[in-house]
């Protein structure tokens, strides 16, 4: 897809933040749309588009469950131990 889009998951990025989701989103909406930025005619469905993929990108790592992993025992790999699943206001940031 897009090479410059990073793995945002544990153990892969220890801290995710909000401009790292954006970014992430940002780089997969230029992917499909085809532009690098969209004209002004076209720039409130794309900033919606973003902000959508975004939404959804934080979803997504908020409710993967990391099983095991390097780094040692952190939020997320101690509550896939004890099979339970991770929401985003338990997760440190």
């Amino acid at each position: 897809m897009c090479r410059s889009i990073k793995t945002l998951r544990e153990p892969y990025t220890p801290e995710v933040t909000d401009d790292d989701v954006h970014a992430a989103a940002l780089q997969y909406v230029r992917k499909i749309s085809g532009f690098r930025a969209p004209a002004a005619h076209n720039a409130a469905a794309f900033e919606a588009a973003v902000a959508t993929v975004a939404e959804a990108t934080r979803t997504l790592l908020d409710q993967l469950v990391v099983r095991g992993g390097a780094g040692g025992p952190r939020a997320g790999q101690a509550a896939a131990s004890a099979g339970a699943t991770v929401s985003g206001a338990q997760r440190e940031r």
